[in-house]
């Protein structure tokens, strides 16, 4: 571990302002740079830039083909991968990491690590397919295994492993600091966004199936019924953008709905609302229902979110087969609840990223001693 810092290979495939790359970003953060660098490897088809603040950290990116065009995908890698002689490849891609993980075993990468931040959930019938026809591969060319949560890693990698503790977990932790509950920061955004007054409703997600937007629409549509003042935030971009528009404004809701983009500034924005609201369809261990959390929100998520993401009081699980008119009693109720800072108990849970880049360093320290003579 002395003089140059060891480069690891984090395998993002596409970047879009995913709760993926949000994860590794923030532990590279936090990491020790002398000791330890991420290169980046994304696909060339991302819908969003590298970060120039971690590059001006020491990180690198690397474009690739996408997976779809799977042969130039792997050859791509096998080649930087030799080039680099990286020491660890950490693959984040769920199943398809069986592919980055093949290129690095070719390539000769002793440690490769697949990561499970994610599950499966029904309507995407293709795209399951695709996920449990790899499933039991994705671990075939892996040494090590980690997931977000038990959960994403008795999915991905069976029970017996995380019984036997084959899978190690790293928690999807944030900076708990910029996210804890702040009345002026609350008073300030809501006077920005002249939100003063109203029933600020709020959801952070990309627009895809997964996050199922079209149900939260008609939540809100519901919500506004007996709460006219109400506003809804939506914060991301995606695939679906468009159909969420359209559909907010068949239900004439476009002057209640604020859609906000990606943003920088996600956890001033927490700070504004009143109620968090995540109806996914499935989920691993979400992280921004950790950060609504720690900003003291009520959160109303659904039943397919595992429930190792429920770390306060303040978070309820409401059933997706219950309806939209229910949902919104629940929504309007639980708005009524006094914010508070609850970052002392995500830190007792382990979702402090300054202690848990620590054992993550660590555990790259230890992979690449066991590599020495």
């Amino acid at each position: 571990m002395n003089g140059e810092p060891v480069r690891i290979a984090q395998v993002i495939g596409k970047l879009s302002a995913g709760g993926v790359e949000s994860v590794v970003y923030n532990y590279y953060r936090h990491m020790d740079h002398t000791k330890f660098q991420f290169d980046f490897f994304i696909d060339a088809d991302s819908t969003c830039p590298p970060r120039q603040e971690l590059i001006d950290m020491g990180a690198r990116y690397f474009v690739v083909p996408p997976y779809q065009k799977l042969p130039q995908h792997i050859r791509a890698l096998i080649r930087l991968f030799r080039e680099n002689r990286y020491k660890i490849v950490h693959a984040h891609m769920n199943t398809l990491a069986v592919f980055s993980l093949f290129a690095a075993w070719v390539a000769g990468v002793p440690v490769r690590i697949c990561h499970s931040h994610s599950t499966a959930g029904r309507g995407e019938g293709g795209k399951n397919a695709l996920k449990y026809l790899l499933r039991p591969f994705a671990k075939l060319f892996a040494t090590n295994l980690c997931a977000c949560a038990e959960y994403a890693g008795r999915w991905l990698f069976g029970r017996q492993a995380m019984e036997q503790g084959d899978v190690t977990v790293f928690q999807n932790a944030i900076e708990l600091n910029r996210f804890g509950f702040d009345p002026v920061v609350r008073a300030e955004v809501r006077r920005e966004l002249e939100l003063e007054g109203s029933f600020v409703v709020g959801h952070v997600g990309r627009f895809c199936f997964q996050k199922n937007h079209g149900f939260l629409i008609e939540i809100f549509a519901a919500i506004r019924k007996c709460r006219p003042d109400a506003i809804l935030l939506l914060v991301g971009d995606g695939g679906l953008l468009d159909s969420v528009k359209e559909r907010v404004l068949q239900l004439e809701l476009k002057n209640a709905v604020r859609f906000l983009g990606v943003r920088e500034d996600v956890g001033r924005l927490y700070q504004a609302m009143d109620v968090f609201v995540l109806p996914s369809r499935y989920e691993g261990l979400p992280v921004v229902g950790v950060e609504a959390q720690a900003a003291g929100l009520p959160c109303l998520v659904s039943d397919r979110v595992t429930q190792e993401a429920q770390l306060t009081g303040n978070f309820k699980f409401m059933p997706l087969a219950a309806g939209a008119e229910h949902w919104a009693k629940e929504i309007v109720s639980a708005g009524g609840e006094r914010r508070r800072d609850a970052s002392g108990e995500l830190r007792e849970a382990g979702f402090d990223i300054v202690q848990r880049a620590s054992s993550l360093q660590e555990y790259y320290k230890s992979a690449v001693q066991q590599l020495l003579p």
